[in-house]
């Protein structure tokens, strides 16, 4: 009798453990956490965040979800003490059993409902999800320890972030247009003023300023038909009189331009997109998948890739409103033609250098580093808003591809996107032999 009752408590508390790997297998995988940033990217293009207000985003919802997959992963290190302001993350209580992987989507949902506006959609969407954690059969005590550690989790991250000087720049001075003939003009068709002229005041994620990577500066202003100025004015308005329909989709698929307005007699509407970050991020999911990488790897690609992004917009935006370059639009209307349209729709701030070359360039670098070179992959991004698949060879190719589009549309003149270019590398090899994310890196 004794021997039958020891062998159902060992039946029992085998059938205990199967069970309990069987609600894991179900929800420790990456599917979730990609989801999660999607939703988060999704509410920030119906809100019509500007790129590099996005980037800010994308940093601190990412590392969030690094820093909460990491607690049970021992080859894993904190970005804490390495990104500048962040302390200690809260860890979780040893003695309790965690879904990491749903205390994650928690953290990047609860902290990124800090950043829009339309709260109520990441709630909504969230009860979703977590009702699918529900119905996975999740034990209660794991499902509410789990949300509890990434409620602590986001609510250091929101410290953090709070500590940025982003709240000071609402307040700062903005842009003064100014008179002369070589400064930024607001461009047709809705005038928007300058975004974000202030953006140089926020605290960097690992560079140490602003102008650490600070390019060199643009061609001399001049209506010279013989200076270096005016032939790179010539280049950009031939450039779109000649481009070819490949061309053409190459300047629409990284349009990437959340300010696109549309006129139809005297309404004036605007056309939702993603941003040049969130293009990037879309990619990172992409890729994640393809290798099907787990849920701590899929946070460590976004968190690596988004906080060298932010820098790199940092960067990029000092440098807009230092030299303030004239857009080619403007420019072209006034002194060579004044019924030439670009491609794209000029966006709302200065051309020098081309963010899209900056970001682009920076990301190819980080991801190469986390995916390898030659890494082949189909870039979808862009279907939800009407445009075909494309395919690369590399993360550098795309981002070649996504500067040299700039050109294409008529956005930019050649120094905004080799230089840029040039400042993205700079950026993308800086966070690569700075940020550590493994114990075994060097």
């Amino acid at each position: 009798m004794k021997r039958l009752f020891w062998f159902g408590i060992l039946i029992i508390s085998s059938l205990n453990s199967i069970w309990a790997q069987n609600w894991k297998s179900k929800t420790e995988h990456a599917d979730f956490v990609h989801r999660a940033i999607k939703q988060v990217t999704d509410v920030m293009v119906y809100d019509i965040y500007s790129p590099p207000v996005t980037s800010r985003t994308y940093a601190y919802v990412s590392v969030a979800a690094y820093e909460t997959l990491i607690q049970d992963q021992k080859d894993y290190v904190s970005l804490a003490g390495q990104l500048n302001g962040l302390g200690t993350v809260p860890t979780p209580d040893r003695k309790k059993e965690y879904s990491f992987t749903l205390a994650a989507v928690h953290a990047i949902l609860t902290s990124g409902k800090s950043f829009v506006i339309s709260e109520e959609r990441i709630d909504d969407f969230e009860d979703v999800i977590l009702q699918e954690f529900k119905d996975i059969g999740i034990p209660d005590d794991v499902y509410n320890n789990s949300l509890a550690y990434g409620q602590q989790v986001a609510e250091h991250i929101l410290k953090w972030a709070s500590e940025d000087k982003y709240k000071e720049t609402r307040t700062l001075p903005q842009y003064s247009v100014k008179n002369d003939s070589a400064s930024w003009k607001p461009t047709p068709p809705a005038y928007i003023k300058a975004i974000e002229p202030n953006w140089n005041k926020l605290r960097t994620f690992l560079i140490d300023s602003a102008a650490q990577f600070k390019p060199i500066a643009p061609p001399p202003f001049s209506v010279d038909s013989s200076s270096v100025f005016y032939k790179d004015v010539i280049a950009v308005y031939n450039q779109v009189r000649k481009n070819t329909e490949e061309e053409i989709e190459i300047a629409k698929f990284w349009d990437c331009n959340p300010f696109k307005m549309n006129v139809r007699g005297h309404v004036m509407y605007a056309t939702k997109k993603i941003s040049p970050n969130g293009h990037w991020m879309n990619i990172t999911s992409l890729v994640c998948k393809k290798v099907n990488a787990s849920a701590v790897r899929s946070a460590e690609a976004y968190a690596c890739l988004a906080v060298s992004l932010a820098d790199a917009f940092i960067s990029c935006w000092d440098e807009k409103y230092r030299s303030a370059v004239i857009r080619p639009e403007t420019y072209i209307n006034i002194y060579i033609d004044p019924n030439w349209l670009p491609v794209l729709q000029t966006p709302p701030f200065p051309e020098y250098t081309s963010g899209h070359s900056v970001v682009s360039s920076s990301a190819a670098i980080m991801l190469t580093k986390l995916f390898g070179d030659n890494f082949a992959f189909a870039d979808s991004t862009e279907e939800e808003f009407g445009l075909p698949t494309r395919n690369f060879s590399s993360f550098k190719k795309a981002a070649e591809e996504a500067a040299i589009s700039r050109f294409y549309g008529g956005i930019h003149y050649m120094p905004a996107i080799a230089n840029g270019q040039d400042e993205g590398y700079a950026i993308g090899e800086f966070f690569v032999n700075n940020l550590k994310t493994r114990n075994n890196e060097g």
